[in-house]
């Protein structure tokens, strides 16, 4: 059973994670070979002020 683990910066509109999941579930199937019922996505959405790039966090960074 394919498990599909995502984490991002949160704020994306709902619409969105829903395609991502279908769209990664499709794409797994298809190169796996796996039914699409077998497969797993977990999306994990971080806040901006928990995630860190370059020693900073992305809350403080115009444009992220």
């Amino acid at each position: 059973m394919p498990f599909i683990q995502v984490q991002m910066i949160a704020g994306r509109p709902e619409e969105k994670v829903k395609e991502l999941i279908a769209n990664l579930t499709s794409t797994v199937s298809e190169t796996l070979g796996a039914p699409k019922e077998n497969i797993r996505v977990v999306v994990t959405e971080v806040p901006k002020s928990h995630w860190g790039i370059g020693g900073v966090p992305a809350a403080d960074i115009p444009g992220k």
